[in-house]
Parts: structure tokens; C-alpha cells; sequence
């Protein structure tokens, strides 16, 4: 038997025993799905579904139709303007991945990665991982004349001001990274979406966000096209991923997106954190009993807690908001281990510490006393 005849029978021999490493080998470790225009609602359910199928990709692809899409741990009677959005007919969705209200269409092109924890490469410190793997996203911009930098905790700015809106996830063992390149924006409609106390207020929020958010196409006077930006931003993750193998969605990856939207766009799912209070910080309600709602801006974003303090002891406690906490369920935890926790900054301290630590959580930009100073002060 000559050299080639043994070369190709260990390679048959691979095959039968580990044929996912020679697909890999041949392939690629992850499947790269360029869709550009899918309905609003695969432009969410896709990736969250590769999740939960345990199947690492990237997706490049954008929404057909407008929506706005809240952070996971928001409550969108807080956030939205509901009547605004249903007398606009303008879908609302709450995704499993942290993070603020956007409004999202098809000028905005989104990548959504995919990915193991144990994947090689991947940072097991999720900060770390925003900030090596939103660098491909950077190297993009730059490569089209924008001079993007990266902002802890996971902004991408452009000339001080943001132009990726980007945030993570994890489902069981898969990290998600999402973001957006925003080639044009409508920042009336955004601030319209937006539940606000009144209409200046609402004009405040118009003209900070029109001094705060950019665009490609106001940074450059041009939108490069999507399959350029694809490209680009593909070929750059190559290079840390591994192969890409392009792919077009199959039965299974259709069918579970299809199951996740069946949950979670209906209204049960998306006001799921809703706790209809006054606005107020603290409302009596007979003695030694109050409805309390605070709210607390922290590096990592917006902590919105609201509780029951009956007479000393913190009751039916709730948080929401725009920041990232990981694993995201876990919230629920903590807030259970606060119910019947003596309502005194030190004791409220020392359970969201020992919480942080037992359970591994980690919530960039925030740290566990800020919530017993939200609760406290």
C-alpha cells in the first residue's frame, strides 16, 4: 500500500470515528449566515434560537419592517410608550439579552455571534469578551473611514459619540454578542417610542440623542453597502473564530426560531417585569408599610428597584433595567434571596455580595453595593 493509499484510509478512518472534527477540518467551527432583509421577528428569534440549539454562527442581517426591542431585564410599561407604539403599529419585543430600549429597522445592519463558552479564544470574563470581541466590529468601521474606538462597558463610539449599540447574552453554555452598524438613524421616531413625563422632556431626549448617537452616513456623507460590511466584518472574525462556512437556514434552526417566537412575542413575555407603582420613591401605604421605587445610574446602566418595605424587612422586590447581569435568570435568584432581608444597607450588602460569589455572577459596570444604595439611600 503506497503513502496516498494510507493517507486516505486514515482519513475514512477519522470519519467514521469523529465525524464532527473532519467537519470542522473541511468546514469551518461556525456556520456564517448572510440574510440581509428577514422579517422583523427572525431578525431576533434566529439568533436566540442557535443559542438554545447549542449551534455556534454569525449572523449579518437586518429587520424588513420597524420594531423596538427592550433589554431583558426591562419593564416595557416603564420604558415604552405603549400607546404610541400600538396606535403606530410598531411591534414591541423583549429580548433574552441585556441592555436599553432601541428602535431598530432596516438601516441598521445587525451581527449577532454565536458562540461556545470553551470555544478557543473566547475570554471567560465577560468584560474581557466585550472588549477582544467587539474589535472585529471596530477594524470594520476603521476600514471604511470611520475612527471607532472602544468605550467600556461595550459602547463603540465614533468622535465621542456612539455609533454600534452592542450588547451580550448567555443561554445554557453559548455567549452571545449583538450589535448593529447604524448606517442612518430616525431619532424622532426613537424618542417617540420612548415613555416619557412629558413633551419636553421628550424634545430633552430628541436633541441628547442627536448629540450623542451617530451614524455612518453622518460621519462619512456615504453608507458602504451591506455585502461589503459583511464581508468585512466576517473576514475579521474569521481570524479569531476559525473558518466560517456560509449557510442557509435549515429546518431546525427555522422551526426552533418559530417556537421562540410563539413565547416570546405575545404580552405575557414582554411585561413580564412589570411593577405598576407610582412614580414616586417612596408612597406610605398604613403604618410601617411602604411602596418604595428607586432608581440608580451606574457605569453599567439604569438599576429600577422596586419593593415593599414592611415594617423593616424588604417585601415582593423587583429590579429591572438597562444594565447586563450574567447569567440573566439569575436576577430572579437575588431577588428571592432579598425577600424577608432587614432593610439596612450593610445586611442587603452582605447577601448581594455572598450572591455575587456563590453564583458566579458578573454584571459589568456594576457592583453588588449598588443595590443596597439604591434600596437605602
Amino acid at each position: 500500500m503506497d503513502d496516498t493509499s494510507v493517507c486516505v484510509s486514515r482519513i475514512k478512518l477519522t470519519y467514521l470515528l469523529y465525524p464532527g472534527l473532519i467537519r470542522i477540518l473541511l468546514e469551518g467551527i461556525l456556520d456564517y449566515y448572510f440574510l440581509d432583509a428577514v422579517s422583523w421577528g427572525y431578525s431576533q428569534a434566529l439568533y436566540h434560537a442557535a443559542a438554545y440549539l447549542g449551534r455556534e454562527a454569525l449572523f449579518i442581517l437586518r429587520p424588513s419592517t420597524p420594531y423596538v426591542c427592550i433589554g431583558f431585564h426591562q419593564d416595557a410599561n416603564q420604558e415604552i410608550d405603549l400607546e404610541f407604539t400600538t396606535r403606530n403599529k410598531i411591534p414591541v419585543f423583549r429580548r433574552d439579552v441585556g441592555g436599553g430600549a432601541v428602535y431598530l429597522d432596516g438601516k441598521q445592519l445587525f451581527f449577532q455571534l454565536v458562540v461556545k463558552q470553551n470555544h478557543r479564544g473566547v475570554p471567560l470574563i465577560i468584560a474581557d469578551f466585550y472588549r477582544e470581541f467587539l474589535q472585529p466590529v471596530i477594524e470594520t468601521y476603521r476600514h471604511f473611514g470611520i475612527p471607532a474606538e472602544y468605550k467600556p462597558v461595550n459602547d463603540i463610539i465614533a468622535n465621542g459619540r456612539k455609533i454600534s449599540g452592542t450588547g451580550a447574552a448567555q443561554i445554557d453554555n453559548m455567549l452571545i454578542l449583538v450589535g448593529n452598524f447604524i448606517q442612518d438613524f430616525d431619532y424622532e421616531i426613537m424618542a417617540k417610542c420612548l415613555r416619557v413625563p412629558d413633551e419636553k422632556f421628550r424634545d430633552k431626549v430628541f436633541k441628547t440623542m442627536q448629540e450623542n448617537l451617530t451614524t455612518i452616513l453622518r460621519e462619512t456623507g456615504g453608507i458602504p453597502s451591506n455585502n461589503d460590511l459583511a464581508d468585512e466584518l466576517s473576514k475579521r472574525y474569521s481570524k479569531i473564530l476559525g473558518k466560517l462556512t456560509p449557510k442557509l437556514l435549515d429546518t431546525e434552526l427555522i422551526k426552533k426560531a418559530d417556537q421562540l417566537l410563539t413565547k416570546m412575542n405575545n404580552p405575557e413575555w414582554l411585561m413580564a417585569n412589570d411593577r405598576r407603582h407610582p412614580d414616586l420613591k417612596q408612597v406610605k401605604v398604613s403604618d410601617g408599610v411602604f411602596v418604595i421605587q428607586k432608581i440608580h445610574k451606574t457605569p453599567g446602566g439604569i438599576i429600577r428597584i422596586t419593593a415593599v418595605n414592611q415594617r423593616g424587612r424588604l417585601k415582593n422586590v423587583h429590579i429591572s433595567g438597562d444594565f447586563f447581569f450574567f447569567p440573566a435568570r439569575k436576577i430572579y435568584d437575588l431577588e428571592q434571596k432579598l425577600e424577608n432581608v432587614l432593610a439596612e444597607e450593610k445586611r442587603i450588602d452582605e447577601i448581594v455580595k455572598d450572591f455575587y460569589q456563590n453564583q458566579g455572577i458578573e454584571s459589568p459596570g456594576v457592583v453588588p453595593s449598588d443595590f443596597s444604595k439604591i434600596i437605602i439611600n
